[in-house]
């Protein structure tokens, strides 16, 4: 196990693959629910081995990463994000994949960082502008609603199995000891016409979570975008479809982005 300190925080890194290339992937994983051994079991080996520089880790408050009471704005992991790459010796701009949150943390990184970012790939996700502040507050609050019901984890056990089960009681208590749900709907947000976005994108949706409506807006705002569209698939891409994600992002990181962009395309799941 590695941590690196940043801020306030130690983080818990995992850097795999050769660091002397000056491609450097960042893995992002999602929220509450999530941890970067989502990327460890998937993607990250994956794409060690194809000589890209892969570094994830716990976001704040998340794994093994310190979980500190308060302090869970946007804006916090993108500093987090940041002083990683200061940490690592990272001074190349680096290529972002992200899950859900993960994805709006790329978004708020690049933003703020336009001269550390190559790209972003983002799965399930949406940028930091006011329609998503109200959605995350919204699932949010869902979440403290569902997960304190009573019998709340023995239904998801029944179910779904034991490891959504213990997958759920971990995100409980980051909800009940954290300030996670007020901190993260009053985010600092981005420009709202996605000005600020100068770097290729590339967005995965599936079809069963009402994400994809994005697809014309992103086309319309940023300047490099394209879209995959996975039919049938909900919000799981990245643990359900493990040799799909891994495929879009090998291509995406060789050649992908480089190519002209502005398309969207449906792929059977």
């Amino acid at each position: 196990m590695n941590k690196v300190t940043v801020g306030d925080i130690d983080i818990h890194v995992q850097r795999m693959g050769p660091t002397d290339t000056g491609v450097t992937v960042v893995l992002l994983h999602g929220l509450l629910y999530d941890s970067l051994a989502s990327y460890y079991f998937t993607v990250g080996p994956a794409l060690a081995e194809l000589g890209v520089d892969v570094v994830m880790y716990d976001l704040r408050g998340h794994g093994r990463t310190t979980r500190p009471t308060t302090g869970y704005q946007l804006e916090r992991f993108v500093d987090d994000l940041d002083g990683l790459l200061d940490a690592l010796g990272i001074t190349w701009p680096v290529h972002l994949v992200g899950n859900s949150f993960g994805g709006t943390i790329a978004f708020g990184f690049a933003a703020a960082h336009p001269e550390r970012t190559a790209s972003i790939l983002f799965m399930e996700a949406e940028p930091p502008v006011q329609q998503w502040a109200t959605h995350i507050n919204e699932g949010l609050n869902d979440a403290v609603q569902r997960l304190s019901a009573d019998g709340a984890f023995e239904h998801i056990a029944t179910n779904y199995g034991s490891h959504p089960a213990r997958l759920s009681k971990a995100a409980y208590k980051i909800l009940q000891t954290t300030s996670i749900v007020e901190d993260i709907p009053a985010s600092q947000l981005i420009n709202e016409d996605l000005t600020d976005i100068t770097c290729p994108v590339l967005g995965v949706f599936g079809t069963q979570t009402g994400l994809s409506y994005q697809v014309e807006l992103l086309r319309g705002q940023l300047a490099a975008f394209e879209a995959r569209i996975l039919d049938g698939m909900g919000h799981s891409v990245l643990v359900e479809k493990p040799a799909l994600t891994r495929t879009l992002v090998a291509d995406w990181l060789f050649g992908g982005h480089q190519a002209t962009l502005g398309g969207a395309h449906q792929i059977g799941a």
